[in-house]
């Protein structure tokens, strides 16, 4: 049995819809008077963490990514991510879901486009990584306050294992970040206002 090194557990266990399912828990579980219930929490895991999941289990079974070995799972991640948070801000707007749950969909949703932005249109390469850990901690922040800075130590595990297993450079976890703090102010702005 071959050994997972400390560097690649700490990026399977940050992977975007990992921290997505442990942030949506822990504001259920701090401000469950704010998103109404278990249908909504469901509708959230289902969007940002099974969806966005599915990708690794589907792609052997999916012809236009199933021989492309890694790269093709983390395209089809993406696609996945993408589809996952776009349904989740289409079930947030047309079923009338409490504002702050909204403004997650829409962190995840305008990330999601600008990391497709920048990754496959400009050429610029941004961590998705970073920008799917950066996500939670920065609207965790904005909806629960300082108790979220406890997500700090997780970002600076991420850029350590990333850099040491050197799947991105320094700038471009920086970008990632910047991504996800710029969705979390705009989707603050569209919901919270």
């Amino acid at each position: 049995m071959k050994k997972i090194s400390i560097e690649k557990t700490i990026r399977i266990i940050t992977l975007a819809p990992i921290m997505a399912l442990i942030a949506i828990s822990l504001l259920f579980t701090l401000r469950p008077g704010e998103f109404y219930g278990a249908a909504n929490y469901a509708v959230a895991i289902l969007c940002l963490t099974v969806l966005p999941l599915l990708a690794y289990p589907l792609q052997p079974y999916i012809p236009r990514y199933k021989d492309q070995g890694r790269a093709g799972q983390r395209k089809l991640a993406i696609v996945m991510a993408v589809v996952g948070y776009l349904v989740g801000i289409l079930c947030a707007v047309a079923l009338h879901m409490p504002r702050p749950l909204a403004m997650v969909f829409a962190c995840y949703l305008i990330s999601g486009v600008f990391i497709l932005l920048f990754n496959k249109v400009l050429r610029i390469k941004a961590s998705g990584h970073s920008c799917g850990t950066t996500g939670p901690i920065a609207y965790l922040i904005y909806l629960i306050g300082a108790p979220a800075l406890i997500g700090l130590p997780f970002l600076g595990m991420v850029y350590w294992a990333s850099l040491r297993m050197k799947r991105h450079t320094f700038s471009e976890l920086i970008l990632g970040g910047g991504i996800a703090v710029v969705a979390a102010v705009l989707g603050a702005a569209i919901f919270m206002p």
